[in-house]
């Protein structure tokens, strides 16, 4: 696999901000989107085995882990190194983009799915299907740059009924639009979804990296 880095840190986003958690980061995205803050992760990175990986990964003695990119479900081996890491014990959360089929994924992963808004340029790109293949415990992203996105963002939860079936996550690209405006929209609208903050952007610089 190509993998950018493995670091620890604590979850940033999704219902499991604020845990500490083991980050594997792949190499390699097909997207491009506008607000992109891992661009660092679509070249280079470092070849290495699945038993490295996961050696590395122990070495943190971590229960959580997140597969990560980049786009990891572009790493044929990530199906694999998903089913080793939880047959180790761990819980394992993938973050993808949500224009590649999770299906295949091992039904103990949870997913942490986008769903690209217009703004980010990459929403022609959604793969709606993606969304047979979730549970109650699976969480659906996404990521808001304008009123559009947001208007947007509703129509879509309300279209596809998603509220109440799985988790909804909505977060600001950072800097573009008001944290408070969002939420105010959100309980306007009596959305029942979680709105969340990128954690690690507030608690360290916000460019940083390997955390």
């Amino acid at each position: 696999m190509r993998i950018t880095e493995i670091y620890q840190s604590i979850q940033g986003e999704s219902s499991y901000a604020g845990l500490p958690c083991v980050f594997v980061r792949t190499t390699g995205c097909d997207l491009r989107c506008s607000w992109c803050d891992s661009e660092f992760t679509f070249t280079g990175g470092t070849t290495m085995r699945l038993d490295d990986i996961i050696s590395e990964v122990e070495k943190y003695d971590c229960q959580l882990v997140e597969l990560t990119g980049g786009e990891p479900l572009l790493q044929k081996e990530i199906y694999e190194l998903a089913t080793r890491l939880l047959d180790a014990g761990h819980t394992v959360l993938i973050e993808t983009g949500g224009h590649r089929d999770i299906s295949k994924l091992d039904p103990r992963v949870i997913r942490i799915m986008d769903l690209k808004c217009p703004d980010s340029g990459e929403c022609e790109n959604n793969l709606w299907s993606n969304l047979e293949h979730l549970r109650p415990f699976d969480e659906v992203k996404f990521v808001i740059a304008s009123r559009k996105d947001y208007d947007w963002t509703l129509q879509t939860i309300r279209q596809h009924q998603l509220e109440g079936r799985v988790g909804l996550l909505l977060s600001t690209v950072f800097g573009a639009v008001k944290a408070e405006q969002v939420v105010d929209w959100m309980l306007a609208d009596k959305l029942q979804a979680r709105f969340q903050l990128q954690l690690h952007k507030y608690i360290w610089e916000p460019n940083a990296r390997s955390v």
